[in-house]
This record gives structure tokens, sequence and C-alpha cells, in this order.
């Protein structure tokens, strides 16, 4: 008996450092589902930064908004194949965000600049919203789930949402040539919000690194000065080639790419807490 309530004692105190006692079904698969649309969101995040070159004058994005489109329509597919998927309230909010986002696509190239912008912005905020909900399905998290889940939606995602409205508006200043006094305004807003989220995000992931490195892995401390290196670097980028000349000569596409690779950098942040999250639901037990 004394074996047995040591062992007991020994795993239980592993389940307050890492993962649960036991497996966690709901947590494994709504874990899967965000994952699915965070890809949905990031995809649609990048087809909105394509049709606002595109529509902006740079006529070498139109394969870009093709092909984000169909990235989008893969990631509703991932998402739609999903158990969770079944879950009612989860299905109605997916179905309208889905439809809205499919509806854009049909239609976007035929809005102006500042319309397309605007309805795929207005999409995109509540794709984060469904985000918000289905981190409700996340059962029984012990300390360190919380946190990460907490990371992901109230900072990475918000965060490379900041950043993908930045590419959009960068990637349009870029393809007209010029900038205009509102326009300016906006990406100087973008600015300061990716900064201050940044911040957070860098020492967030610091401190649960520092409390957790098992479950985050070697290479996380790496990926973290990657993302907060490519921030700086976009944010620089912008305010060098953007905001501080009268006229505006960098190549649209170019600053579509740089920016893309730096939200990249972001959401590799997430995969690595999703993949955390999606370990601690397999439980001790």
């Amino acid at each position: 008996m004394k074996v047995f309530l040591t062992v007991l004692l020994f795993v239980f105190s592993l389940n307050l450092n890492a993962k649960a006692l036991f497996s966690n079904d709901t947590q494994a698969e709504a874990s899967k589902y965000m994952s699915a649309l965070k890809n949905l969101i990031v995809s649609s995040q990048r087809t909105r930064g394509a049709v606002s070159s595109f529509l902006n004058g740079n006529a070498m994005a139109i394969d870009l908004v093709y092909a984000h489109q169909s990235d989008m329509k893969k990631a509703i597919g991932e998402m739609e194949s999903l158990p969770f998927a079944q879950n009612p309230v989860i299905n109605s909010r997916a179905t309208s965000v889905t439809r809205t986002l499919i509806s854009l696509n049909n239609n976007a190239l035929d809005m102006s600049a500042d319309e397309a912008f605007k309805k795929y912005t207005d999409a995109i905020s509540q794709a984060l919203m469904l985000a918000q909900t289905v981190s409700k399905q996340f059962k029984d998290l012990n300390e360190f789930g919380y946190k990460a889940v907490d990371l992901m939606l109230n900072v990475i995602l918000p965060l490379s949402e900041e950043m993908g409205q930045l590419r959009a508006l960068g990637a349009g200043a870029t393809a007209r040539k010029s900038l205009n006094a509102r326009q300016s305004a906006q990406i100087k807003a973008k600015l300061r919000n990716i900064r201050k989220l940044a911040s957070t995000l860098r020492a967030t992931a610091l401190s649960l690194y520092s409390e957790y490195p098992k479950v985050y892995g070697s290479d996380f401390k790496f990926r973290l000065d990657q993302a907060m290196s490519s921030i700086n670097s976009l944010t620089k980028l912008t305010e060098q080639e953007i905001l501080s000349k009268k006229d505006i000569t960098y190549n649209s596409s170019r600053y579509f790419s740089n920016a893309t690779n730096a939200v990249d950098d972001v959401v590799i942040l997430f995969d690595k807490n999703s993949q955390a999250v999606l370990k601690d639901s397999d439980g001790w037990l």
C-alpha cells in the first residue's frame, strides 16, 4: 500500500509541473481544431494582403491571391473534417465565418482596395472570436495549459493579425507608391500595437519556457529570438521604406514576402504551444 501511495504521489507531482494526470480527449480535439482554425486565419490574412497589393496596382500579386484563396479552401476542409466540427455551437459559428470568407473570395477583386481590406478584416475578427469559443472547450487544464492557451489566443493570434494588417497596408502603399495622412496614421497605429504585443509575447514566452523547458523542446528559445528579430526587421523596414519616404520605391511583392516571413515566424510559436497543449492532453495515465 505504501508503495502504491508513493507512486501515486510522484505521478501527482508530475501533474502539477506539466501535464494532466488522466488523458483529456476533449482537450486534444479542441487543440486540433484550433490549429486548423489558425490555418484558416493565417491564409485569410495572406489573402487580404495579396488582394490589397493587387487592387492598389501590383498586377503581379494576382497569383498570390489565387494561391492563398486555395489555402483557405484547404483549411476550411480540414476544419470540417475534424470531429470537433460536430459541436453545434462551434459548427454554427464556423459556418457563418467560412461562408463569409468564401463569398469574399468570389467578390473581393471587384471591390475597392479599402472595402476589400475592411471586409476581410471583419471576417478575420469573427474567426478570432470563434477561436475564443473553441478555447472554452479546453476542460480541466492545469496551470501550464491555461497559460499556454492564453498566450496563443490573447497574444500570438492578435499579434499575427496586427502584423497581417500591416502587411496589407504596407503592400498597398508600396503598390500605389504613395501614402496619404490617414494611411500613414493607420500604419503607425499598427506599429505601436505590434511592438506592445511583441513585448508581451517575449516576456510571457520566456517565463513559460523557464518554468516548463521540457514541454517546449530545445529549439523554442531559438524560435522566439527569431520571431523577435523578424518583427524588429519588419517594423524598421516599414518606417524606413514607407513612412519616411515621400516617394515610395520599395517593391510591393518584396514587402509582402518580407512581412509574410515575419508573420510565419510568429505563428511558429503558436504551433509550438499547440503541440505542447496537445501533448499535455495525453496525461500520465
